[in-house]
């Protein structure tokens, strides 16, 4: 008799252990998350150099688009700097997308609609911010628009004959 008691405390104890992870996720580890689960934006940023052209361009956008999520959070949070360079590597991995899938002519329609979404997305968030970070976002919609351009000049180019 004592055993199952025994037992029963163990299985309620798992119980108010789970009710707790549900309740209270932002205190689990981020890095036990992402062993679980999707890799880290780091680990992302290194698979880029050894991945394959027509890999990369997968591969940036969902940098690219990690990154914007990160600096929502960090506007969210109210530090700006930190927005704002998350903001340079959403540019700056979009770029090495369409640099990739122009060159491998992989992914090209992929990129584009990804891109097309993050800028949709960045436009909803400008709103939000206080005036001084509305610049930097404004700045950066316009990249992510003049690469979309060039993804969609590259798609649909004339005389093409793929």
């Amino acid at each position: 008799m004592w055993h199952s008691r025994g037992r029963r405390a163990a299985s309620g104890q798992a119980l108010a252990a789970a009710i707790f992870c549900l309740a209270f996720p932002s205190l689990i580890s981020p890095s036990l998350l992402s062993a679980r689960g999707e890799p880290t934006i780091e680990e992302l940023k290194a698979k880029v150099g050894g991945a394959s052209a027509a890999d990369r361009p997968a591969l940036c956008i969902q940098i690219a688009e990690r990154q914007l999520s990160t600096a929502d959070k960090f506007y969210l949070a109210g530090e700006s700097e930190k927005g704002h360079a998350a903001l340079a590597d959403v540019t700056a991995y979009a770029a090495m997308a369409r640099d990739s899938a122009i060159q491998s002519h992989k992914h090209e329609k992929q990129a584009e609609i990804a891109i097309r979404k993050m800028t949709r997305k960045l436009s909803d968030m400008k709103h939000l911010l206080v005036r001084e970070d509305q610049d930097p976002a404004q700045k950066t919609i316009e990249q992510l628009e003049r690469i979309r351009d060039d993804l969609l000049a590259a798609m649909f180019e004339k005389g093409d004959k793929r």
